[in-house]
């Protein structure tokens, strides 16, 4: 997971930034700052990545900053104002985003900055007939089997979704993941999703619901998880 932290004078900017932040699954947001001078404190005390950075900001500009810095992290920087590409560039930015920003350009930039800097190496997991280890964010969590309702794969990385917790995010892909679990207690169901079965309690044509949470059942697997409801249905 790349930390992260954002840094706009611009609220609406801001705002949309910690949006694409959230919503890109190998970024972890750390912190936010609506002015250079108060993220200074922080990346002073504390281990960050990569820097989204407005140039146009009050009292120093983002290009400034960075230029202040002893040892920066990466630094992606965004502007309403073109002319100061050039000058990104010089300071080693891994790109420069132009205001207003679409999802897909920040995630382009965000990716080049995983590709060139951040390779991913793919977690191990350790496990035993009732529970797997997995590490999450820089920490390696204890996972009993029975606790887990369903897993979303997301491009390198899984969400296992716990019952009643927060869902944790571990870099690996869903095939090896599914190669681990027990295989009398889950099914894999769609390319991007692994259900619990004990934990299947409605299904609506061919979707698992969990909570307000439809799972669909994607053809390649429709006759497996059909001979699953076959075998428990009372006739």
């Amino acid at each position: 997971m790349i930390k992260c932290i954002a840094i706009d004078d611009e609220p609406l900017a801001l705002k949309q930034m910690l949006a694409y932040i959230n919503k890109t699954g190998f970024l972890s947001l750390v912190a936010d700052f609506d002015s250079a001078i108060e993220a200074l404190p922080f990346l002073q005390n504390n281990e960050v990545d990569l820097m989204f950075v407005d140039i146009n900001m009050p009292d120093i500009n983002g290009m400034e900053f960075v230029k202040s810095l002893n040892n920066p992290p990466k630094v992606i920087f965004t502007t309403a104002y073109s002319e100061y590409a050039f000058d990104g560039f010089k300071v080693n930015a891994v790109d420069y985003l132009l205001k207003p920003i679409a999802y897909s350009e920040f995630l382009k930039a965000a990716s080049k900055a995983q590709e060139l800097y951040f390779k991913p190496q793919e977690e191990t997991i350790e496990h035993n007939d009732e529970y797997l280890f997995i590490k999450s964010e820089y920490k390696l969590v204890r996972i009993n089997y029975r606790d887990i309702k369903y897993i979303e794969g997301m491009r390198e990385y899984v969400r296992i979704f716990l019952d009643n917790d927060t869902p944790l995010m571990a870099l690996m892909s869903i095939k090896k993941l599914v190669e681990h679990l027990p295989s009398k207690d889950f099914m894999r169901v769609h390319r991007s999703f692994i259900v619990n079965l004990n934990k299947v309690n409605m299904v609506e044509r061919m979707r698992i619901v969990f909570d307000k949470t439809y799972i669909p059942v994607s053809e390649q697997y429709k006759a497996e998880f059909q001979s699953f409801l076959d075998d428990k249905f009372l006739k």
